[in-house]
């Protein structure tokens, strides 16, 4: 059972993702405003993580600079604040299947972003680095297929819905604008690069502040009081910001708690035991889930288009993982022969000083 437990870890943490896009579309569906959305998100995580932080990283936390602040709250304003907004509107414009399919892109756009800012290379000359470039190439391909080509409808077998209002709304936006749903895609699109650039930006952060659950914590505070001056400046109307007994406050709770707060543990405890690339390898899962409850549980439309540029961004996916994991093996290669040849060295040496004749 030892084994198996962190495959059913991150088939529990696709699931949870899956929820979270269903969950939110659902929300957007029924009228609650986006902005609005991210700031009561961000304000339940921040409720969980920040005492949580104190607790466990109470002692002795390593000191604040106002260089190091600033640097941090452009951080939440760029990969936080800015990439869930432009998300929940893209969302909006599109379908929670056509979210679930953008996040693998996230890998290959974190790559490209690491290469820009000079954090990463490329060694055309190897076939890691070619595999990088064709996967990069695969996911531009499939994210175009998903915004220009949406083909025959696939209607699954199934004729009752749980929420039925939402299949009435989802047909409606089915049967709308093109040109919304190519926006959305390129919305959600832009909102992933915000989100790699944030994943990229953070390793030089994260040594001058190396206390990472204070530094998740706050970024998670900063992050609730920007999207508030963004929800506040959006929408005025009371109305809006009322949650009550309803999908709306499901949504908060779930994406702010469940999402930000136990999704955060596990993902660390899965890295820790398997590494970041097992992790990636089932971002795909996500995709599948989402797209078989999203016409089950709210009778989301399915299109040729989206399951073909949803295959292709997780081939794409796969490669570029593919690619960097053949390029950390050579490393691990390389690093081992270094260190064996040192040692040999050594003994050569040792050798040498025992058995060199003595002068009297």
């Amino acid at each position: 059972m030892r084994k198996e437990k962190p495959y059913l870890v991150v088939i529990l943490i696709q699931l949870i993702y899956t929820g979270m896009f269903l969950l939110s579309k659902a929300a957007f569906d029924v009228g609650m405003n986006t902005c609005i959305f991210v700031f009561y998100r961000q304000a339940a995580g921040a409720l969980l993580l920040v005492p949580f932080a104190f607790i466990i990283e109470g002692k002795d936390p390593p000191p604040l600079s106002f260089v190091t602040f600033c640097k941090i709250f452009g951080l939440s304003l760029l990969g936080i604040t800015t990439s869930l907004n432009i998300h929940g509107l893209a969302l909006k414009y599109t379908s929670a299947s056509l979210a679930a399919a953008a996040a693998n892109c996230l890998p290959p756009i974190t790559f490209f972003m690491a290469c820009l800012m000079r954090f990463e290379s490329v060694k055309l000359h190897t076939s890691s680095g070619i595999a990088k470039i064709t996967g990069i190439v695969i996911c531009i391909g499939g994210a175009a297929t998903m915004a220009f080509f949406k083909g025959p409808e696939l209607r699954l077998l199934v004729h009752h819905h749980l929420l039925p209002s939402h299949v009435q709304l989802n047909a409606a936006e089915g049967s709308g604008s093109s040109s919304t749903w190519i926006k959305g895609v390129f919305l959600m699109l832009f909102s992933i690069s915000c989100w790699g650039a944030w994943i990229v930006l953070q390793a030089s952060v994260l040594k001058g502040y190396p206390s990472k659950l204070r530094f998740t914590a706050l970024q998670c505070l900063l992050s609730s009081i920007q999207s508030f001056a963004v929800a506040i400046v959006v929408e005025r109307e009371g109305y809006q910001w009322k949650l009550g007994w309803n999908i709306r406050l499901l949504a908060v709770a779930y994406c702010g708690f469940v999402v930000t707060g136990f999704t955060f543990y596990l993902q660390t405890w899965v890295i820790e035991r398997k590494g970041p690339v097992f992790l990636g390898l089932s971002t795909p899962l996500a995709f599948i889930f989402t797209t078989i409850f999203a016409a089950l549980l709210i009778g989301e439309i399915i299109t040729l288009g989206s399951v073909i540029g949803g295959i292709l961004l997780i081939g794409g996916l796969y490669i570029v993982l593919w690619g960097k994991s053949k390029e950390e093996e050579k490393e691990r290669f390389d690093n081992k022969g270094r260190s064996n040849l040192n040692a040999i060295q050594d003994q050569v040496v040792i050798r040498e000083i025992m058995f060199k004749p003595r002068l009297r």
